[in-house]
């Protein structure tokens, strides 16, 4: 398996980290490329073990990280650049994500992809992002949300709006790292500016492509509910509940099993099946 791992420039000049995997054969591959969710990166728990499971079944798989999530290119599944990750806001991580769609569609035939067949899968606010990209993005022919958000706006529901905009600053913990982790009131600020760019729901009721919505029963940081309002939004997507499943389909960070648990067994076989049926 070819395992390849690059910089591109992100929004600020901030480096996207970006890997691939394929299985050389001389043959274009359909490309997958994948956005994580919110306090979220590209090497999270078992991500790695479900990009070789799809360049295993004949995928070009790109996953990468937003150019503010809070990592570095040295480091990649530490939240070291707490400053960067203060700064993050939603038009960035579009922005980032158009990147990364250039810069493979461009050089597609370096890594033996296939740039007629792009396809995207965003989990959490990363499918919430993959939603809104497909919107305004011919080049993406399937989209598959993993866990995603249905509303930008629940993001601010538990709030001070008043208070962040005084202190300019609020803070959200990471129970795994044990971190506060900085949230500017710039974040709030780009939403209400491009309020009309950022509708979820105005994006997936515009999409015209297949389109699978996957969740987890048991999702207690995105609720199922969610899932069902993209599927009402947009009738014409398909929708699979996966029982018991939690946000992360059975995955933790870090991961040290080489196998993956149950329910993302389930997610990535479903996932395959829907990208590769014609």
């Amino acid at each position: 398996m070819q395992k390849l791992e690059f910089i591109i420039k992100g929004v600020n000049e901030k480096p996207i980290s970006i890997d691939i995997r394929y299985i050389e054969n001389k043959q274009r591959k359909p490309i997958i490329i994948f956005s994580h969710g919110f306090k979220g990166f590209k090497n999270w728990g078992h991500f790695d073990i479900i990009a070789d499971y799809f360049a295993q079944n004949g995928f070009l798989f790109v996953k990468y990280n937003f150019s503010h999530n809070g990592t570095t290119a040295q480091l990649l599944c530490d939240f070291v650049d707490l400053e960067a990750f203060g700064q993050n806001n939603f038009s960035k991580e579009i922005n980032d994500l158009s990147g990364v769609i250039d810069y493979i569609y461009a050089n597609a035939n370096d890594f033996e992809g296939n740039n007629n067949e792009i396809y995207l899968i965003g989990h959490s606010r990363g499918g919430g992002i993959s939603i809104l990209k497909t919107a305004n993005e011919l080049r993406i022919k399937k989209l598959c949300t993993w866990a995603s958000i249905q509303d930008i706006s629940y993001f601010f529901q538990n709030m001070d709006i008043e208070k962040w905009k005084i202190e300019n600053v609020a803070y959200t913990f990471n129970s795994r790292t044990q971190q506060n982790m900085p949230l500017y009131f710039q974040l709030y600020e780009d939403y209400l500016k491009n309020k009309n760019e950022l509708d979820i729901t105005k994006a997936a009721t515009s999409l015209s492509i297949p389109w699978l919505i996957i969740h987890g029963t048991n999702d207690n940081s995105v609720s199922p509910v969610m899932a069902n309002a993209l599927h009402q939004i947009n009738p014409k997507s398909e929708i699979l509940l996966i029982e018991d499943a939690d946000h992360t389909f059975g995955g933790k960070h870090p991961w040290h099993s080489e196998n993956l648990p149950i329910a993302s067994k389930i997610l990535v076989e479903k996932t395959l099946l829907f990208f590769t049926e014609k």
